[in-house]
């Protein structure tokens, strides 16, 4: 025991040998054969490649060569790209601050071939002929190749046998292997990607062409598969110096897992909290318990602006700005939810482009919010008599008045439209009630089916949102100030964003030196737990943007005001409610979804419907 406890014998101070050296950066770096294959792609894409092949032997523990189409890499210089710290993608630290590329250390060439038996072959244009270079002898001979690069790492690992017996069954290092490619194949559609395994073409995508829009949304169907492309919205959102694109699944589209998340900056696949907290928060008004959302997101923006130098890996990233960042990516995702749905583009796309003054009554108007309408004078819903609605104006701090007009009959009803009419109606004209649960319509399409209740739900849901939205969020002070033990970083952000909280309807100020004090909560949240809210404003706001907090908690209240609003299962509707049940969901956002993710309605087309009665066979 003692001989345990007995420091060990002091050693003199020396300076590594550089192969050990080499091996130690290889541990950060390489950490399986896929962290190869990242690197050596993303030296690939910096090299201007238009065609990218991976060939892998035992997933890639024997073999993984890549080879590309790009600028190659002349005589002279392939002896030092082997070398640590050896790059051409940055000399200064003005370049270290603004990278652009993939690469930029100057480690991972140099990193795996302390670890491998690494060969480089390279040929740039208007060079007579290629060169290989032996990474372990350093011998440097002609050879045959076109313009471009290869690198083959033979027995990854072999000289730390340690680190061998890590790995996986081949199998799993092949799906790694894959993933790293999937990667930067989604991020860059202009090249062609294909995976060899043991002779075998395991995955191929091909460069897209067309406008960037249309390659980024052919790559993502070739690589996350159409359903994905008819199962979400397009993002496109410019605020600042940040833009975000790409595709946001729709809530149907949600899975268990978080395995189809996809976050780019600047064209580097990255996990960071940040971004993946943002796209979250967007979906938190239409996808509710553990369902993940997926989606496509890039977001881009001075390479000044973000720091890339944070991991060995490079897959996490750190903004000088990362409210700005979460809000454009939130504020993009939040709008392309709301925007027309992928199925209902097409019923959009049917409909006559008449004039305003044309339209049918109680039709949707041309540029509606469902399909973006920007008049108010939708016929509101009637009232009906099973409603039992009692709330006290401090517990949720909505106004009873504002609450009761919202349920006030119309004062005129749309009327059924004619069996004859075009139906140029985006849901389309009621033609009965299922059950007391369901309403059949019929549009251009085919048949839609209509859920009333979660339908209603999220029309009540909307309006109540828009009504508090209008005023200020108030402010309650507490009888007795609520205090609790707060961090040094809990009370140094309540002091440098006290003007922020008090627009949150929040007071917090320091009581001592390690103590917090909760003075006024916002009055719709004035019977939930003062300090808990606080301690999750004041971290959010560490990070992000507070409100979200006081946001999510208010929505949760709303929802279920709006649920007991809504109109109930098995009340029978006559046509004309039924109509404008219908041209009230065409003029509110999000009314695919209740508040709680469920659909609202489906479509089922002709085609969907001959089938089922096998006509035309």
């Amino acid at each position: 025991m003692n001989a345990l406890l007995s420091p060990p014998p002091r050693r003199p101070i020396l300076e590594l040998p550089d192969e050990l050296i080499s091996q130690i950066a290889a541990g950060e770096v390489v950490e399986r054969p896929a962290s190869v294959v990242r690197e050596l792609v993303d030296n690939a894409l910096d090299a201007g490649a238009t065609q990218v092949t991976v060939r892998l032997l035992a997933g890639g523990v024997r073999l993984i060569a890549v080879e590309d189409d790009g600028c190659g890499i002349p005589q002279p210089e392939l002896s030092v790209a082997l070398k640590r710290h050896a790059t051409s993608k940055i000399a200064s630290l003005h370049d270290l601050e603004s990278v652009g590329t993939m690469g930029f250390r100057g480690e991972a060439l140099a990193a795996i071939a302390s670890v491998s038996e690494l060969s480089l072959l390279s040929r740039p244009a208007g060079q007579a002929s290629a060169f290989l270079l032996d990474g372990r002898s350093g011998e440097l001979r002609p050879a045959a190749r076109g313009t471009g690069t290869s690198i083959e790492v033979r027995e990854l690992f072999f000289s730390t046998p340690a680190r061998r017996k890590f790995l996986k069954t081949d199998a799993t290092e092949l799906a790694h292997c894959i993933e790293a490619v999937r990667r930067h194949a989604l991020a860059r559609p202009d090249v062609g990607f294909a995976i060899w395994h043991e002779g075998r073409l395991v995955e191929q995508w091909r460069r897209c062409t067309g406008t960037p829009r249309e390659a980024q949304d052919r790559r993502l169907a070739d690589v996350l598969g159409e359903d994905f492309l008819q199962q979400s919205v397009a993002v496109q959102y410019a605020s600042g110096g940040v833009t975000v694109h790409g595709r946001a699944g729709i809530p149907d589209a949600a899975r268990a897992r978080a395995d189809q998340q996809f976050c780019y900056v600047n064209g580097r696949y990255v996990r960071d909290k940040v971004l993946t907290h943002a796209a979250r928060s967007a979906y938190e008004d239409v996808l509710h318990g553990q369902r993940q959302p997926v989606y496509a997101l890039y977001v881009a923006l001075d390479p000044a602006r973000v720091d890339v130098n944070v991991h060995p890996t490079k897959i996490e990233v750190r903004f000088r700005d990362s409210r700005e960042v979460h809000q454009a990516v939130r504020h993009g995702v939040e709008n392309a939810l709301a925007a027309p749905r992928a199925g209902t583009e097409a019923v959009a796309a049917l409909r006559p482009a008449a004039a305003p003054a044309a339209a049918p009554p109680g039709s949707a108007p041309a540029s509606s919010p469902f399909f973006k309408p920007n008049r108010p004078e939708a016929q509101d819903f009637p009232r009906q008599s099973a409603i039992n609605f009692r709330v006290s104006t401090p517990q949720v701090g909505v106004r009873v008045s504002d609450l009761q007009a919202l349920w006030q009959p119309a004062q005129s009803m749309p009327p059924a439209a004619p069996a004859d009419a075009p139906q140029d109606w985006p849901l389309g004209r009621a033609l009965a009630q299922l059950q007391g649960v369901y309403i059949l319509a019929e549009n251009a399409q085919g048949l839609v089916i209509v859920d009333m209740h979660a339908a209603h739900e999220r029309i009540v849901y909307e309006r109540l949102k828009q009504q508090i939205d209008a005023d200020a969020i108030a402010s309650q002070p507490l009888l007795i100030p609520a205090t609790f033990a707060a961090t040094p970083h809990e009370v140094a952000t309540a002091e440098a964003c006290a003007e922020v909280l008090r627009t949150l309807g929040l007071e917090i100020t320091p009581f001592s030196q390690r103590t917090l004090a909760v003075r006024a909560v916002p009055t719709s949240l004035a019977h939930g737990d003062p300090v808990e809210l606080a301690r999750s404003v004041l971290a959010e706001l560490a990070q992000h943007d507070a409100s979200t907090v006081v946001q999510r908690a208010r929505n949760e209240l709303l929802g279920t005001m709006a649920c007991h609003g809504a109109v109930r299962a098995n009340r029978r509707l006559s046509l004309e409610e039924m109509n404008a049940l219908l041209r009230q969901m065409e003029a509110t956002e999000r009314s695919d979804q209740c508040n709680h993710g469920r659909p609202t309605w489906r479509q089922l087309t002709l085609r969907e419907l001959d089938a089922l009665f096998l006509r035309g066979r």
